[in-house]
């Protein structure tokens, strides 16, 4: 009887020890919760056949040799350096004045 009075007295037995389990118990409940809501993103998740091919080509391993080959024709020293348009420029308008420059200068 005396040890019941003296564990009800204690702090650590009043406040350490649920808020110990609230900190446990919390952490596993929230890790279910979240469980939940990634399966139910895994089951919406579903493509479309045609665009699940198109997305299963891009994941496939690229050779360095097969991209050396693309480029190794590409003539690298004739090439400009063409300043892209500024965030208050309206872009198209910008790209249709830097073709106009390129073809005057061609």
């Amino acid at each position: 009887m005396f040890t019941l009075k003296a564990l009800r007295g204690n702090k650590t037995m009043k406040y350490g020890v649920p808020m110990l389990l609230l900190i446990v118990g919390g952490s596993f409940g929230l890790r279910e919760f979240t469980q939940i809501r990634y399966d139910a993103q895994k089951l919406n998740r579903k493509l479309d056949p045609s665009l699940e091919a198109k997305v299963n080509v891009k994941k496939q391993a690229t050779i360095l040799e097969d991209e050396y080959e693309k480029i190794k024709d590409v003539n690298l020293d004739s090439w400009k350096n063409i300043r892209g348009p500024r965030p208050w420029e309206d872009s198209k308008d910008y790209q249709e004045q830097q073709r106009a420059r390129q073809n005057i200068k061609d």
